[in-house]
């Protein structure tokens, strides 16, 4: 009853949903639709794969690259749901065969990209439970498995409003491989029994997954050159100007601390001069530095670039990872700059991360942050003291290491799907 009434609601919102999803082109317009150009390449296994953006194709990568160099003639086709995320999948996941934006989850568009694509297996990553991907996929006669599946518990609340629609969603999934027994434990609200498998997070890789990742730019690295950084990495609304606070406070003792913010979503890098203006600081964009340009004087670098803040938490001596300091967003992951020996600092709504977060609190890798008093304290500790920060990162990426290998594990439960289809 549910399904049917979401897809009768399909047909006055379709406007609306366009209109939210802004297509910037035709093209954009007809991926939206399920129109998308896919060349009709022939290939095996055909794997959809949808991400909803940046993190989560950061997320998915090891597992879809993996994938393509076990199965040489796959067809993959990777869909976003926004601009970032599809340029992230081209360039993270080169060897796949397409990269377009979602359809979205109007039946008839599900059904035009099912028509095109033609997937034996639909990879659902994280959060995106789209009623028309699970029941129209599986209607096409592909196998549909959630990969890195995570549900928060306000997540939850708001689908169990709905239960009967998620419930038959879900209930055409063959596998839901989950990042934690705490997400394992809220699927199983859904009736989904054994189909609920813990793999872990897959982006957490193991150190020499890391180690692979590309050199950092020369500009950059003439702008970190024998000073501490603090970096805040994929923040959020109003978190610069808290970080801003912090920085000019440790200023007052570390007058070479340099500071690095990188927004979770670059269109938001006027938010994040307007807030340095406001405390009348000079700053440099990464976007702006090229092989003819210094990084001037300036102490404080706006990470504005594409796939460039993974590899410079390598010279960064403190990361706060944002999203965290307000409630709303979960936390985003603190993998990255842990397994760079980075020590942390993270506000304290960090739900999504929670057992990452834990782990690395234990092992005195990482602290939990309020506001911009706390972040000067923990940060005022660690930059005293170059002994106990090493100490602090090296113990950070202990215990980030103790939770890699979810790809691999996820990768073991496709397989066994993919060599049965």
């Amino acid at each position: 009853m549910l399904s049917a009434l979401y897809n009768l609601l399909w047909y006055p919102a379709l406007p609306f949903a366009l209109l939210a999803a802004h297509p910037a082109s035709v093209r954009e317009y007809r991926e939206r639709m399920g129109h998308g150009d896919f060349l009709a390449t022939a290939g095996a296994p055909r794997i959809w794969i949808h991400a909803s953006s940046v993190g989560e194709i950061e997320a998915i990568r090891p597992v879809a690259n993996a994938l393509l160099e076990r199965h040489p003639g796959a067809v993959i086709a990777i869909t976003t749901m926004t601009t970032a995320g599809r340029e992230a999948a081209q360039r993270r996941i080169p060897g796949a065969t397409a990269w377009m934006l979602a359809p979205l989850d109007n039946r008839r568009a599900v059904r035009s990209f099912l028509e095109r694509v033609q997937p034996r297996v639909v990879l659902i990553t994280e959060t995106e439970i789209w009623p028309n991907y699970f029941i129209e996929s599986a209607r096409a006669g592909a196998t549909v498995v959630v990969v890195n599946g995570r549900i928060s518990e306000r997540s939850l609340r708001r689908y169990l409003r709905a239960r009967g629609l998620f419930e038959n969603a879900l209930g055409h999934a063959t596998l839901i491989l989950t990042q934690s027994d705490d997400d394992a434990r809220r699927y199983a609200k859904f009736g989904l029994g054994t189909k609920v498998v813990v793999t872990g997070n897959t982006k957490i890789e193991a150190e020499e997954d890391v180690a692979k990742e590309p050199s950092i730019r020369p500009e950059l690295l003439a702008f970190a050159a024998g000073r501490e950084i603090l970096i805040g990495g994929s923040t959020a609304p109003g978190e610069e100007a808290v970080l801003v606070d912090a920085y000019r406070e440790l200023r007052k003792e570390y007058p070479r601390l340099a500071l690095t913010i990188a927004p979770r979503h670059l269109d938001r890098t006027p938010d994040v001069e307007n807030a340095l203006r406001a405390a009348s600081l000079e700053y440099v964009k990464a976007s702006e530095l090229n092989s003819s340009s210094a990084p001037r004087d300036a102490d404080i670098l706006i990470l504005d670039t594409m796939g460039e803040l993974r590899s410079f938490y390598r010279r960064g001596s403190i990361a706060f990872v944002g999203g965290s300091l307000a409630p709303g967003r979960g936390g985003q992951n603190p993998a990255e700059p842990a397994l760079a020996e980075v020590p942390v600092l993270i506000g304290p709504y960090h739900e999504n991360q929670r057992e990452i977060v834990s782990s690395l609190v234990s092992s005195g890798g990482a602290r939990i942050v309020k506001d911009a008093r706390d972040i000067v304290s923990a940060g005022s500790n660690w930059l005293r003291d170059d002994g106990a920060r090493q100490q602090a990162g090296r113990s950070a990426r202990v215990a980030a290491s103790k939770s890699s290998g979810g790809a691999h594990r996820a990768l073991m439960q496709l397989e066994a799907i993919i060599n049965v289809g």
